[in-house]
């Protein structure tokens, strides 16, 4: 199944270039009082709410999706995670271009010293949003990435059973100004987190380590590589992410991204593909 969010928060099955509104499922979601819980509501009960959809859909009003504002297909995540240089090629890119590493040596070790690092939530957007680019006197990159939407609390998961986690996948764009600072930082701004186009379910996708992943910038292909070159794969990343901290619905793990990362400018048209999941379009502006 592929879920969407769109317009005002509505909720949507994705059927070829058309779209299920499916939002009535959502009334089987717990209400919920303050203090609110520390994950998403929706991920948290995606199996009752993907029963509930599969007993409406047929009857669901359909829209065409080109006409849709799409929204990030996770509303309220807890943690956004993100791997740095996770792909070996890309780690000797940046190794290799001052304009990428900015003689910061911490920008140019491996993954497993470097660790993971987290974004802010308020950095996340959907590709209907667009990139709201910030400190146009620098260099602001796009970065293609597979990315993990975690289904269920996870703590000290083994590689092994870390896949069972998995809610979904999606694509995610890890927007970057370039600089001295911390990754974190640099990466947080409003809009630097594009998640999108929609939730893919594991049964669709498979095997996430290996699914061809790519990105065009006006027409231009920058990225085009395949997950299998990973340094640590998606379950590997799980298991490293839920030694450190409890994993929750909802959050969010960016796999990385491969060599090619370049610049982005406001007017630039961004497409990225990821195999099995899909396309996603999205407009860069001026903040």
């Amino acid at each position: 199944m592929r879920l969407c969010r769109f317009g005002d928060g509505r909720l949507g099955v994705v059927e070829g270039i058309q779209v299920r509104d499916v939002t009535a499922a959502l009334d089987v979601l717990p209400a919920c009082r303050y203090p609110l819980p520390a994950h998403d509501l929706l991920i948290a009960n995606l199996d009752q709410v993907t029963a509930r959809i599969k007993t409406i859909v047929t009857s669901a009003p359909l829209a065409p999706l080109a006409d849709l504002k799409l929204l990030s297909p996770v509303a309220n995540p807890g943690k956004v995670i993100a791997a740095p240089v996770n792909y070996q090629k890309h780690l000797d890119e940046v190794k290799g271009d001052a304009a990428l590493n900015q003689g910061n040596a911490a920008h140019t070790i491996t993954i497993q010293k470097a660790g993971l690092f987290l974004k802010a939530t308020s950095s996340l957007v959907g590709p209907g949003e667009g990139i709201a680019l910030r400190f146009l006197d620098r260099r602001n990159d796009h970065e293609v990435e597979l990315a993990l939407i975690i289904g269920k609390q996870a703590s000290q998961v083994s590689k092994e059973d870390a896949l069972h986690y998995v809610a979904g996948y999606t694509i995610g764009l890890d927007i970057t100004i370039r600089g001295t600072e911390d990754r974190s930082f640099r990466k947080s701004p409003d809009s630097y987190t594009v998640l999108g186009p929609w939730l893919v379910t594991p049964d669709e996708v498979g095997n996430p380590d290996i699914l061809d992943l790519n990105i065009s910038v006006n027409g231009e292909t920058r990225q085009c590589s395949n997950t299998k070159y990973m340094i640590l794969k998606p379950a590997e990343l799980i298991e490293l992410a839920s030694s450190f901290y409890t994993l929750y619905p909802g959050d969010i793990i960016s796999t990385g991204t491969p060599e090619g990362v370049s610049p982005i400018v406001p007017g630039d048209t961004v497409v990225a593909t990821v195999e099995k999941v899909g396309t996603m379009e999205v407009k860069v502006r001026a903040f």
